[in-house]
């Protein structure tokens, strides 16, 4: 799997996600048959099943019939489904999708006249970037582009056109490690920091007027560290007005993102590195309302049959709706998707969903343009697309994805123009033009509340995301950015946290067991709902917080998938979605073993971090080697030397660039076939990973610099790999390049015993 150069979303590049999407594919324990009840039944059962039901629901007009998907990009899909609304005008489509819940939009629609839109940020424009809790360059639906563009902006040889990153963040993530000056905050912190910088930079902040400064009750708030901090960044952004960026997570309040707006707005940045378009969902909508909604439908008993399009509503939706319990009220449920998973268990009808390199389909990227999705292989399950499920409920039940998507986009000239669009991956001059929006800030003046214990903030895991990829084993055994923790989530704060609570943890090296870390089981409780984890503490993360990932706990929906880590979920509530103050931490006396790869790879005391400011580097690019050990002198070798008439192997990885992202490391692993270990064998420092991506710190605990380091295989001139290969599969090429022969390997694995790296 690659990513398609013409397509703007990507740009030629992938992420861990797509990349493991081949082992999704042929997961053995996606769902494979549809079935009623449990039982085993044909597509024509289900059909006579939802043509019944269709019917009962005709004289009420569809005021019982109910439609949750995702969020929707697709103009096909949600065609199909409006055309349904149409003939049923009572029903009603709500959405929940925890994988991409972006507060930016709700953000968006109170401060643009209540109109939806999307900000489009160009970071090849800017030249100072301000993240208000933005992992950017980790997630999103630009996240590829952006940091592809963030990159080209980060070559120290182009000095002029470098680029200058501030962040302030709750948890350490990829794009505050990429940071020049990062500033560690508690989650709630973070929109008194933004209304003290849009103050500064002109725009609408705190009390007192916009610029002014000094005396107000939140700059009092923050320490004199934190103010000398915030009043450089608002001096660099005010030299670099039109060239420069602000962009907010969305993690934040809708107030973060309505100030990051302001300023925007306020510095002239509108127009050059940001723009703003209609947004590329389909049916835009508040999905935290959407899905109270819904949930109050179910309960009052106003919904005969509920369809779930995609989804594990039962798993993600927050604790304190009891989406269960409200579902348990529906009289017909029926639920597409790829696993059976802990909503398919509460749904009479579970039918297996196609892959998406399987099906038919289209899709608007988040600049709006068009892509013809298509198939790679038949459906190996006999699985149904979200196309075929809808025309279900139409009036032409029998139609295929690829019918369906055909007919939405009618050709008026010939057949050559759709092989067009399918042989380029994309149509073209779709792309959302540019739109002038009416500011309407409606920012009210709060005060910052008093520290109030330890705050709590929940966020989508790195590698399984929501837990839509908690089955799959190649995103199990990768190791996180930041943490480097295998097969599990944990609950993470800071080294002055955990000191506080007395808990302890502290990496094993008995018997071989490298990757072990044993660390106290914590309970949190968190209005009035409790769990239990591990405790890990992270240097950068600020103190008297904590932050707990989603996606684990599963009780279904796989065998990688269910017990693994602890659900986060039950504790999450819809008036604390991203974060909230006051949860509880106990120690229970028990301890646990988490996997973590960082300590599998000890350097026996060589320098690890290389690193110069960029005018240091200008004026001695030797002087990165200022502090460690220069490249030893030529030694002997058994190889002979090889003379290169011109071109000579060699490959470099610019570090400048790397996010630790882990994407070469997933795509390494699909391409050579590298076996999935487990746990048990991580904890002994077995992981068999070809490429992974360590990460290392310099400076202080609390706030230390944060450094990727690749280490591919290096197919050495002197490999030592070679000369303890009882068969012969690592040998010399004529080139003099360490050539590795696959089909003579017999897995002895002597090569790994003797390589300098560790591969």
């Amino acid at each position: 799997i690659e990513g398609n150069p013409l397509h703007p979303g990507s740009l030629g590049a992938t992420d861990v996600f797509a990349q493991a999407a081949t082992l999704g594919l042929y997961d053995p324990d996606r769902s494979q048959t549809l079935t009623n009840l449990g039982e085993i039944r044909p597509w024509s059962s289900f059909l006579g099943a939802m043509n019944a039901a269709l019917t009962a629901q005709k004289p009420l007009k569809g005021a019982g019939l109910r439609i949750l998907t995702e969020s929707v990009s697709s103009p096909t899909l949600a065609a199909q489904i409006r055309e349904l609304l149409s003939r049923f005008p009572a029903a009603k489509w709500h959405q929940w999708d925890p994988a991409s819940r972006n507060n930016a939009r709700v953000g968006s629609s109170d401060a643009f006249s209540g109109e939806f839109v999307d900000a489009q940020y160009r970071f090849d424009q800017a030249d100072v970037i301000v993240s208000l809790d933005a992992d950017f360059l980790g997630c999103g639906p630009g996240s590829l582009r952006y940091a592809r563009e963030f990159a080209k902006r980060r070559r120290p040889e182009d000095a002029e056109r470098m680029n200058r990153l501030y962040a302030v963040e709750s948890m350490p993530t990829a794009t505050g490690a990429r940071a020049d000056h990062r500033l560690p905050m508690r989650p709630s912190t973070i929109e008194h920091a933004a209304r003290e910088l849009a103050a500064a930079v002109g725009g609408p902040g705190r009390a007192g007027g916009p610029g002014r400064s000094g005396g107000s009750d939140v700059a009092q708030a923050f320490r004199p560290a934190e103010q000398k901090w915030i009043a450089a960044v608002a001096k660099d952004l005010q030299a670099h007005r039109g060239r420069s960026l602000v962009i907010a997570g969305e993690g934040q309040p809708p107030a973060v993102h309505a100030l990051a707006h302001a300023m925007n707005q306020a510095l002239g940045n509108v127009g050059k590195t940001l723009i703003y378009t209609e947004t590329a969902e389909a049916e835009p909508v508040n999905q935290l309302e959407s899905i109270r909604d819904l949930t109050a439908d179910m309960n009052a008993g106003r919904v005969d049959l509920l369809v779930i399009v995609g989804g594990n509503p039962v798993y993600t939706v927050p604790a304190d709706l009891r989406f269960a319990d409200a579902m348990s009220k529906v009289q017909l449920r029926t639920h597409l998707s790829l696993y059976d998973d802990e909503t398919s268990a509460l749904c009479q009808w579970q039918i297996p969903e196609a892959h998406f390199l399987e099906a038919w389909s289209d899709a608007r990227a988040f600049d709006g343009t068009v892509s013809i999705v298509q198939p790679l292989i038949a459906p190996l399950y006999g699985g149904k697309s979200a196309h075929e499920v809808l025309a279900s409920m139409s009036d032409r039940p029998e139609r295929s994805g690829y019918d369906i998507v055909r007919a939405q986009w009618k050709i008026d000239k010939d057949e050559r123009e759709w092989r067009r669009w399918l042989h380029d991956g994309v149509m073209p001059n779709t792309a959302f033009a540019p739109k002038t929006v009416k500011w309407l800030p409606k920012l009210q003046h709060t005060t910052p509340p008093a520290p109030s214990g330890i705050e709590i903030s929940f966020r989508n895991d790195p590698s399984v995301l929501d837990g839509r990829f908690a089955n799959n084993g190649w995103l199990q055994e990768l190791p996180k950015p930041i943490t480097r923790l295998t097969w599990d989530n944990a609950v993470i704060t800071s080294p002055a946290t955990a000191d506080k609570l007395k808990a302890r943890e502290r990496p094993s090296f008995q018997g071989g067991e490298h990757g072990q870390i044993i660390t106290d089981v914590v309970e949190l409780t968190f209005k009035g709902r409790s769990v239990r984890g591990a405790l890990f503490a992270v240097v950068g993360h600020p103190d008297d917080c904590v932050t707990v990932h989603l996606g684990y706990g599963r009780s279904r929906g796989g065998r990688v998938a269910a017990g693994a880590g602890f659900n986060a979920g039950a504790i999450r509530t819809s008036d604390a979605l991203s974060f909230g103050a006051g949860v509880e931490i106990a120690r229970t006396g028990d301890t646990f073993s988490l996997a973590c790869t960082q300590y599998h790879h000890l350097m026996e005391g060589r320098g690890l971090v290389r690193a110069v400011t960029r005018d240091q580097y200008l004026h001695d690019p030797k002087s990165v080697h200022e502090g460690s050990e220069l490249p030893p002198p030529k030694m002997l070798t058994m190889y002979p030397e090889v003379k290169y008439d011109g071109y000579k192997w060699g490959m470099a990885i610019d570090v400048n660039s790397c996010i630790g992202c882990n994407a070469c490391v997933v795509g390494c692993q699909s391409e050579n076939n590298i076996p999935v270990v487990g746990k048990d064998q991580v904890l002994r420092g077995r992981e068999m990973h070809w490429l992974r991506v360590d990460t290392y710190y310099r400076g202080p605990v609390d706030n230390p610099e944060t450094y990727f380091q690749p280490v591919p295989c290096m197919q050495c001139e002197n490999a030592p790999c070679e000369v303890v290969c009882p068969v012969g599969a690592t040998a010399h090429s004529h080139e003099g390049l360490n050539d590795m022969v696959y089909n003579r390997c017999v897995g002895t694995r002597y090569c790994s015993d003797n390589c300098p790296y560790k591969v």
